[in-house]
């Protein structure tokens, strides 16, 4: 029995690396239907193999979390990528991703495409923007060109170590931007199709390439941000600025609204918060009070 790290789900097989970079071919076993458990790329696994080409699934290390779109386990790392302009830069949208991803424990990069159609005004608005961001404590890169070889040779420095994921808004660039990041994409699409022999009916879902000591997967998700799952008094935890100020409250559990006594609120006063990130967590709030329960998933 060996270990690795399933790198790729290709028409019901999993490529297995183990530490040396060899790779397996294996499929899992058949009961892991009954017992409920899917294998993802990501995954840390148990496997048999007599041979590079023919193998199983033996067990599914736990995880430390999970996508469902792209089905990816252990992510490290999210670049959210975000337009400056076309769509218009949105910070409600961002906020929604970064809550996203707090919420999974996966650290966020946040990555400005289309800044080369901003002006010099716009383009100086969005640096203090950005700023802001990093003094939270978020990774913030905002190139003059996002395309341009320094600029992706900047962003594939965040991937050593790390499984990370691309994520965004429609229309921001992320996909292109993944292309320019593993420009050979297309041709091992095609090689890995060819070795199969499966020809055009081959249904590919994810894999994960190596770029620059770290591992990066080829398919960007996370389109949609309009649920908030967590309880209404849980918000400000994917907060981290707002957590960290909240020991200082005078109440344990406050949720920043109307307590007196509130670190976040007189911090917003003294300047140290941003104005949007506060109306942002405010109006996720309300969304999460007023929203209605989902009686569905209790449905025999």
């Amino acid at each position: 029995m060996a270990t690795g790290q399933i790198r790729q789900l290709l028409a019901g097989y999993y490529d297995v690396a183990t530490s040396d970079g060899t790779i397996y071919r294996t499929r899992a076993r058949g009961n892991f239907r009954k017992r409920g458990i899917t294998p993802l790329v990501g995954d840390f696994v148990d496997f048999q193999s007599d041979n590079q080409e023919e193998g199983y699934i033996l067990e599914v290390h736990p995880r430390k979390n999970s996508l469902v779109r792209p089905p990816v386990a252990n992510i490290d790392r999210a670049i959210v990528v975000t337009a400056a302009a076309e769509p218009d830069f949105s910070d409600n949208l961002l906020d929604r991703q970064l809550v996203a991803v707090e919420e999974m424990n996966i650290e966020p990069v946040i990555y400005f495409t289309k800044t080369d159609l901003l002006s010099d005004e716009q383009l100086a608005h969005l640096r203090e923007v950005a700023a802001g961001y990093r003094k939270i404590g978020y990774q913030t890169l905002v190139p003059d060109d996002a395309f341009a070889p320094a600029a992706l040779a900047e962003l594939s420095a965040e991937f050593t170590d790390h499984l990370a994921v691309f994520m965004g808004q429609t229309g921001a660039g992320k996909s292109t931007l993944l292309n320019h990041i593993l420009p050979d994409l297309n041709l091992a699409t095609g090689e890995i199709s060819q070795a199969l022999s499966r020809g055009r009916h081959t249904t590919r879902m994810v894999g994960l390439h190596e770029i620059n000591g770290g591992l990066v997967a080829d398919t960007p998700g996370f389109s949609s941000y309009e649920v908030f799952k967590m309880p209404a008094n849980e918000l400000s935890h994917f907060f981290p600025e707002f957590l960290a100020a909240s020991a200082d409250c005078r109440f344990r559990g406050c949720v920043h609204i109307n307590e007196p006594g509130c670190a976040v609120k007189d911090g917003l006063e003294q300047g140290e918060f941003m104005q949007s990130r506060y109306d942002n967590y405010r109006a996720f709030y309300d969304l999460i009070v007023n929203q209605k329960p989902d009686y569905r998933k209790n449905k025999k």
